[in-house]
């Protein structure tokens, strides 16, 4: 393996955990729901609702996959997004109608 593509999965997944872990281990009590770092905490689901869809364009762009994966996918965002308006169940949902029609 190269040695640019294992430092870059290293920086990435350090990054990932300390975008997720840190939150955690600060007091975030006196936040302010108009301060920078809560909208940017509050825009992180969204982010990655954003992110899921980008990846799984890119092969459509290229030809080299069917569009019914991220049509199902899509569709599970948008629905379980206007039905319960969670993020988190709209990304798992998502994620999990991609990957079923993915592998059918």
């Amino acid at each position: 393996m190269r040695p640019e593509i294992v430092m870059l999965a290293l920086a990435v997944g350090a990054c990932t955990w300390a975008f997720r872990a840190l939150p955690f281990r600060f007091d975030l009590t006196g936040l302010t729901p108009e301060g920078w770092l809560s909208r940017l905490l509050a825009a992180t689901g969204p982010a990655a609702i954003a992110a899921l869809c980008a990846v799984s364009v890119l092969p459509l762009v290229k030809g080299a996959a069917p569009p019914a994966p991220l049509g199902a996918g899509l569709g599970a965002v948008i629905g379980l997004w206007v039905w319960r308006r969670s993020v988190v169940l709209a990304t798992l949902g998502g994620a999990l109608a991609y990957g079923a029609v993915f592998a059918l």
